[in-house]
């Protein structure tokens, strides 16, 4: 069994120490990814005059970082964290946030925007797939799921920041250009990220995998008492030597491993349903869908620090949930709360327009996004860096989250047009259909991997142990080791 926090000798101040100082640089990345993703919400009100923007080129500056961005980020940043190892593809992420940041706040036109906003794309990607991967890889086994759903926290967390500075910059700078600045104070964080991530070491994981057991061991030993250390080392090169063993190239493995493709169909699944859920209509599109409601442009900007504020609140208690309740009970909870968010959104759209119903929508809204964050963002993120076997697993998380992104990028260009087409309530409609066909999908087909190490977990996989498609039994069994 798993050690307890409070027993643990890793959990002394000196091992604490580490741990905290290694998850707030590398999840850098995470705030980054948020405050990129969340910044253009703002923007987007001033940019359309300044540069003299079409609905359609409106929707190519939201989409560009999502979809070529992020997506080919995400499968490049997967290979690049297998070859350069996380730690060095953390620091080319680092580069590219700052390369786009000033990009984006210097743009004179829409094409020079949306080449800056690709490469933004390309660093919040390689990010997303690299940042849990490291932090998975670096946490004792009983602290994986907190440290990496730190991540998801710095996510939102950089979303809210990004909804507070619009509002800010808008209410003391009264200038059309206003939006440089927005795009431009990323690049604060990027700088950081770039210098925080030289002081880290590499994961041992990934050291192990390339031979060199003398730096996993030593890795180890920085953030594990002498007696973890050695039990988890020897659990990660049995591991490595599995993976060496049955590893040609990551296709060849998934072809010649059937348990392995259902991991990656697994992956694909949970991350096209995040993003199916539509919360980044939210992110993206939360003042302009206010202020269509009957709001004025700065109590729009306004209103929408509700939403940034509601998802870091329920992102910290899904992480203090994540401590009692098992992954695919939370996403089952989860799933369930949007589809009936939705619903109500749904009917809510259908009321005369007025200010009641404009704050209305916002409570609806921030009722979604409080389901989002709290029992899906939490658990997805984790889910993609546990499940996947260590000789594929950069790989696999890349094909993951490419597929996230695609989805995130199709849902976020096609979500004015739809509202065009269908209406907000024929819109919100589609998005209960499409929710209930994932909460069907997460209570047949995700696994339970609670209180497991990663090595345990892939040895489960590997054996038939556990089945790949975890059973209502076992994963409530699994999820009461913790």
């Amino acid at each position: 069994m798993p050690l307890s926090i409070a027993s643990s000798p890793a959990s002394g101040s000196k091992h604490r120490g580490y741990l905290a100082r290694l998850t707030v640089i590398s999840t850098l990345g995470g705030l980054l990814f948020g405050y990129d993703t969340g910044v253009i919400s703002g923007a987007l009100l001033y940019m359309q005059d300044s540069l003299s923007m079409s609905p359609v080129e409106e929707a190519t500056v939201v989409s560009a970082l999502l979809f070529p961005g992020a997506a080919v980020g995400a499968l490049s940043g997967g290979r690049l964290a297998d070859k350069l190892g996380r730690r060095g593809t953390l620091l080319v992420c680092a580069l590219l946030f700052l390369l786009g940041a000033i990009g984006c706040a210097i743009a004179p036109t829409v094409g020079f925007m949306v080449v800056a906003r690709v490469i933004l794309g390309l660093g919040v990607g390689a990010a997303a797939v690299t940042c849990p991967l490291y932090l998975a890889e670096m946490a004792p086994a009983h602290l994986r799921g907190r440290m990496v759903t730190i991540n998801e926290l710095m996510i939102v967390t950089g979303q809210m920041l990004a909804f507070a500075i619009n509002a800010l910059l808008d209410a003391v700078i009264h200038d059309s250009e206003v939006w440089r600045i927005m795009l431009g104070v990323a690049s604060i964080p990027a700088i950081a990220l770039l210098i925080g991530m030289y002081v880290l070491p590499e994961s041992p994981r990934w050291f192990a995998i390339r031979d060199r057991f003398e730096d996993s061991r030593r890795v180890l030993d920085l953030s594990r008492s002498p007696e973890e250390a050695a039990f988890e080392y020897k659990e990660i090169v049995e591991s490595a030597n599995a993976a060496r063993n049955e590893r040609s190239s990551a296709w060849r493995d998934l072809k010649n491993n059937p348990w392995m493709r259902r991991l990656l169909w697994v992956g694909i699944g949970l991350a096209a349903a995040q993003q199916a859920t539509g919360i980044n209509t939210v992110n993206y599109y939360a003042p302009t869908i206010l202020e269509r409601s009957g709001l004025g442009v700065s109590a729009s900007l306004v209103a929408t620090i509700a939403v940034g504020v509601t998802s870091v609140l329920m992102t910290v208690l899904g992480i203090w949930l994540l401590g009692f309740i098992g992954r695919r009970r939370m996403l089952v909870i989860g799933f369930s709360g949007v589809v009936a968010s939705q619903a109500l959104l749904a009917v809510v759209f259908t009321l005369p327009q007025s200010e009641v119903v404009s704050y209305t929508i916002l409570a609806a809204m921030m009722l979604f996004v409080a389901f989002v964050q709290c029992f899906i963002g939490t658990c997805v993120w984790l889910l993609l860096s546990e499940i996947f076997p260590l000789a594929i697993r950069g790989f696999a998380m890349g094909i993951a989250v490419f597929s996230l992104w695609t989805v995130n990028a199709a849902i976020s260009f096609l979500f004015p047009i739809l509202v065009v087409a269908l209406g907000s309530t024929g819109t919100f409609t589609v998005f209960v259909l499409v929710n209930i066909v994932s909460l069907i999908f997460a209570a047949k087909f995700v696994p339970e991997t609670k209180g497991q190490s990663l090595e345990e977990l892939e040895v489960h996989f590997r054996t038939g142990a556990i089945p790949v498609i975890a059973s209502a039994m076992a994963a409530d069994k699994a999820a009461a080791v913790l």
